[in-house]
C-alpha cells in the first residue's frame, strides 16, 4: 500500500480494478481547507489519461509490473506474435490489447512485455527507433523557413512530421513516446 501523499512520477498503482501509471502529480495546500494531491494517471491497459484528486492520507494498492524482453515476430491479421529469445516461448496478443504501441516497431525488433500477476497486458517499444522514410513530399528549393515541417510516412506505416530537408529513403530517429522526429541517422 502507498499513501497518495507519497505518489511520484512513474509509480504504478492499482485503482478501481485497473492499473495506472502516475504521469504527473502536484501536492496542493490551499490557503483554506485541507491539502490534496492532484494527479494525472495513465491507464496502462487502454492508454487513457485522466486526472484524479486524492487526500494525502488515502491509500492505494502498489502494482508490481514485470517487464521482460520479447522479440516481435510478425502479425497475421488481428494477432501479433512475440518470442522470448531465451527459451523460444511464443505468445500472441490481440490488436485491441496493444493499441498503437507497435506503430514504430518493425519485425524482429525487441520490445518490453508488460505483465501484472502473470497476465500480459501491453508492450513498450524502445524509447528511440531508427526507421526509413517511405513517403513524403519533396522539399521545395528556397523553402527553408526555420522549424517548418511536412508529413511523412515511415516503413512501419506510421505518420510523423519531419523537417523540410528530409527525403524518401532517409533513415530518421524517432522518439516512440511522443512520435516526434529527433534527427537523421
Amino acid at each position: 500500500m502507498i499513501q497518495a501523499g507519497d505518489l511520484r512520477n512513474g509509480i504504478t498503482v492499482e485503482f478501481e480494478g485497473n492499473i495506472y501509471s502516475v504521469i504527473d502529480f502536484q501536492h496542493v495546500k490551499p490557503g483554506k481547507g485541507a491539502a490534496f494531491v492532484r494527479t494525472k494517471l495513465k491507464n496502462l491497459k487502454s492508454g487513457a489519461v485522466f486526472e484524479k484528486t486524492f487526500r494525502p492520507s488515502e491509500k492505494l494498492e502498489n502494482a508490481h509490473i514485470e517487464r521482460y524482453d520479447m522479440q516481435y515476430l510478425y502479425s497475421d491479421g488481428d494477432l501479433f506474435h512475440f518470442m522470448n529469445e531465451e527459451n523460444y516461448e511464443q505468445i500472441a496478443l490481440n490488436a485491441s490489447d496493444l493499441g498503437d504501441a507497435l506503430k514504430f516497431v518493425k519485425e524482429n525488433d525487441v520490445v518490453k512485455m508488460l505483465s501484472h500477476n502473470g497476465r500480459v497486458f501491453g508492450v513498450e517499444p524502445s524509447i528511440t527507433v531508427e526507421l526509413e522514410i517511405t513517403h513524403t513530399e519533396p522539399g521545395i528549393k528556397g523553402d527553408t523557413s526555420t522549424g517548418a515541417t511536412k508529413p511523412a510516412t515511415v516503413e512501419t506505416g506510421a505518420n510523423i512530421l519531419v523537417p523540410l530537408f528530409v527525403n524518401i529513403g532517409d533513415i530518421v530517429k524517432i522518439d516512440t513516446r511522443t512520435g516526434e522526429y529527433l534527427s537523421r541517422a
